[in-house]
């Protein structure tokens, strides 16, 4: 008989507070049976681009599986001796887990499909337990047990054998399907989100291609309403009075724990300053620094590294320090800093900025040579319009990511606290 452990998890639904313990079984002891396929020749056509899904590894995506990439005919099937698994079961990686990219790689499949030899469908045994369940344990434990229960020397891989004496804890089969359920809710809320952002992104990066004007061009394909006109070349150093880098060497033995933000090419990216990582300077060095404070409205860019991304100084940035950046100053004539940081962004600004770098492994750019970067310039209505079309759509983007990383977030928590 097979050794029991009770265990509790952190979190449960109420109505199983009181409930029995969950107990500590091996996977062989609740899967029906498991199944993985092979690879029809690929030295014959007849089996190949014919109406039956085939499913490789790597397509298990942690999630739903709605179509594959490739399919194969009936002769295929039939020469390979393929089953065809239907949809709602849960299929994982077998091979090549070491790598962390395929490691705990598993999917629910949306569709009925053939496998791979990589590919390894679990039938539950449906009374003691629920596959969606099955799905979520395994996404939580998956990278662990590929490097812990796998065997092979230079690929690592599981076999039927592997697979069975996985050790899994479970509840009684209702707990497992509200459990089940639950996160099978929560992954569609997360794929809502998901979604939305890379709709998002997509529209801003349709918008992106048409409101500029391409090379050669003097006028954007697409325009607001009410705006007409060529815009004109200008190199900016006939907009802006300072053009100049940001770089003082070291300051590590000026680094505190807090104090005066210390804005690096870290915290510049995609039009955008975060601050997931942060630098504070003590007073000292802060005041010896002041030639390089930041103010309202000046663009900073990336100077080394990820060089061209760009960003505008908001209010709430006014009188920071900068440190390897190119910095943008002081205006001669009434441009909208955004319009120009959007510019940046697009693939037109991207060509040109790659003609004027410098190095190999790590790219560096000249304030000299921004100095001649040629920009295109509408009249400042058409500017200001356009700038704050950007900012809103930035603002939606990262609306839509922080929502989905908050959701990420809190499936993790509970992943963590509903399972043992």
């Amino acid at each position: 008989m097979t050794e029991e452990t009770s265990l509790v998890p952190k979190r449960r639904f109420k109505e199983f507070h009181n409930t029995d313990a969950w107990k500590q079984r091996k996977l062989g002891d609740v899967i029906e049976k498991m199944y993985n396929g092979q690879t029809p020749s690929r030295f014959n056509d007849d089996n190949w681009n014919g109406d039956i899904n085939w499913l490789s590894s790597g397509e298990l995506n942690r999630g739903v599986v709605t179509e594959t990439v490739e399919k194969i005919t009936e002769i295929g099937r039939k020469v390979a001796n393929l089953k065809i698994v239907p949809k709602g079961i849960f299929v994982m990686a077998i091979t090549g887990l070491e790598a962390a990219g395929t490691r705990g790689n598993c999917a629910i499949l949306g569709i009925d499909t053939t496998l791979n030899q990589s590919c390894m469908a679990l039938f539950p045994q449906s009374k003691v337990l629920d596959t969606k369940f099955l799905f979520q344990w395994y996404r939580k434990v998956g990278e662990e047990y590929g490097i812990n229960y796998t065997q092979g020397t230079k690929q690592q891989s599981y076999n039927a054998e592997l697979v069975k004496i996985l050790p899994i804890t479970l509840s009684e089969i209702e707990e497992q399907k509200k459990i089940g359920e639950f996160f099978a809710n929560l992954d569609n809320l997360i794929t809502i989100h998901r979604r939305k952002l890379e709709k998002t992104k997509a529209l801003k990066s349709a918008c992106l291609s048409e409101m500029f004007p391409i090379e050669g061009e003097r006028e954007p394909k697409r325009r607001f309403a009410g705006f007409t006109g060529a815009w004109e070349q200008r190199e900016l150093d006939s907009i802006y009075k300072k053009i100049r880098n940001a770089f003082v060497g070291t300051a590590t033995p000026y680094y505190v724990d807090s104090g005066n933000f210390y804005l690096e090419s870290n915290n510049v990216k995609d039009g955008q300053i975060n601050r997931i990582t942060e630098i504070f300077i003590n007073d000292e060095f802060y005041e010896k620094q002041k030639d390089k404070w930041l103010h309202t409205g000046d663009l900073v860019m990336v100077q080394s590294g990820h060089v061209g991304h760009t960003a505008v100084i908001g209010e709430e940035l006014d009188g920071t320090a900068a440190h390897a950046l190119i910095m943008f100053q002081e205006y001669k004539e009434q441009v909208d800093p955004y319009f120009l940081n959007i510019q940046f962004q697009t693939r037109e600004a991207k060509r040109k900025l790659e003609n004027i770098t410098t190095g190999n492994t790590i790219k560096h750019i000249l304030a000299s040579e921004m100095k001649k970067f040629e920009v295109s310039i509408p009249q400042i209505e058409e500017q200001q319009r356009i700038g704050s079309f950007f900012k809103r759509l930035d603002h939606l983007i990262t609306l839509h990511q922080r929502k989905l990383e908050k959701l990420q977030s809190i499936k993790k928590a509970y992943l963590n606290e509903m399972f043992v």
